[in-house]
């Protein structure tokens, strides 16, 4: 069977994640890709072929002229709603396009969960080259965030106090990103929390979720996330309602919602599986076969009734972050450590010799440390005792 993935950059999911599970599945594997070379040299021995992978027209063209696609998947943000119309003009299994589009696109998203009376959240558009000036006039609720409407990883997310300084920040980011329109809102408050889910259409399973630590404001940088097996049933129900208006439920879903007297609210929807190696410690941690059921629903087969999830794990991501522009001259290399009955991985993501500006963004993450055990306090001083004799230099 022939599955094609769409993909940009190449990313530790699919490379660690879904393309193993395609080999255990047995499915021959096509990437298509607007970065053929990086593929290429990530994994040499699968068939990469190139694509203007935004237009779903090259999409469903690249494929007609090729083999006939059985299943199309990607764990793109920015690649959802192409593949989901590439796999519904096929007659395949897929995500609804128009769920895919509201769960992308943020302005659209509160629009459809207002309009449902799913959830409404003050929020106005600003469309781009438009300017920022405008909003001034508006009745905006400080703080407020302000973010672009199509972006990813806290990518220019930040908040604003008051009116002169929302109108800053919106030139600050349309000056890099000048084709982007803006979404701001009001700033929502509570504990950050996921929700990870996986649907076939007809079951949806809750794998449990996280809370996020951010960086300090302005900025929306995740820092850690803790495992949550279970969240509380309401906020659970409050949530899944609210994908449930959206048109959510099939195949991987990562949704990000804050809680505040007990009332849960959704700050995005990423219609895919959870990143920064996030899915990684999922699959291990709850001991199931999670890249390959992710699959299997692009495949059209049936999620079982009882994924046989372990239960009594306990886990915690960090990422240390760059804390200036420079050259990384020094950091720790990849480990993988058995301390005190908890089994941490440490694994670098930038090179030594490599220079990078300073992003306020996940770009900032120079490693990431994954620890897995059964004892939450146990997890976390593991953690801090490895970070704390750990260092990172930069060279100016």
């Amino acid at each position: 069977m022939r599955l094609y993935v769409l993909a940009l950059n190449p990313t530790d999911s699919v490379t660690e994640g879904f393309l193993p599970a395609a080999a255990r599945l047995g499915l021959d594997v096509t990437v298509l890709t607007d970065q053929p070379e990086a593929h290429r040299r990530r994994h040499p021995d699968i068939e990469v072929l190139e694509c203007d992978v935004r237009d779903f027209r090259a999409v469903i063209t690249r494929m007609s002229t090729h083999r006939k696609p059985d299943a199309v998947f990607t764990n793109s943000d920015h690649l959802q709603t192409q593949a989901a119309l590439a796999a519904d003009y096929f007659g395949l299994p897929g995500k609804s396009w128009q769920a895919a589009l509201r769960a992308k696109d943020k302005a659209h998203m509160r629009r459809h969960l207002a309009a449902t009376g799913a959830d409404t959240v003050w929020s106005t558009e600003l469309p781009a080259g438009h300017d920022p000036a405008v909003l001034s006039g508006l009745d905006v609720p400080y703080p407020c965030v302000v973010k672009p409407s199509e972006g990813v990883a806290s990518e220019d997310v930040v908040s604003a106090g008051g009116p002169e300084d929302l109108v800053l920040r919106c030139k600050e980011i349309q000056a890099r990103r000048p084709d982007a329109a803006l979404v701001v809102e009001e700033y929502l408050a509570g504990q950050l929390c996921t929700l990870e889910t996986l649907g076939d259409g007809r079951v949806r399973h809750v794998l449990g979720g996280f809370r996020t630590e951010l960086s300090p404001p302005p900025y929306f940088i995740e820092e850690c996330l803790t495992f949550v097996p279970a969240h509380p049933e309401p906020v659970v129900a409050q949530i899944l309602a609210q994908l449930d208006a959206l048109g959510v439920g099939f195949g991987a879903c990562h949704t990000e919602f804050v809680v505040h007297q007990g009332r849960a609210r959704i700050i995005e929807v990423n219609y895919r599986a959870i990143g920064d190696q996030c899915d990684l410690l999922l699959a291990q941690l709850l001991d199931i076969p999670l890249f390959e059921h992710i699959l299997r629903t692009h495949l059209g087969e049936p999620l079982p009734a009882d994924l046989g999830a372990r239960t009594d794990g306990a886990a915690r991501l960090a990422y240390p972050c760059a804390k200036s522009a420079g050259t990384l001259t020094a950091a720790p290399a990849a480990a993988d450590l058995l301390v005190d009955g908890v089994t941490l991985t440490y694994r670098p993501l930038r090179e030594l010799g490599e220079r990078h500006e300073l992003y306020r963004t996940n770009r900032d993450y120079v490693g990431v440390v994954r620890a897995i055990g059964t004892d939450q306090e146990t997890v976390d001083r593991v953690v801090a005792d490895f970070l704390a004799g750990q260092r990172w230099e930069f060279t100016p």
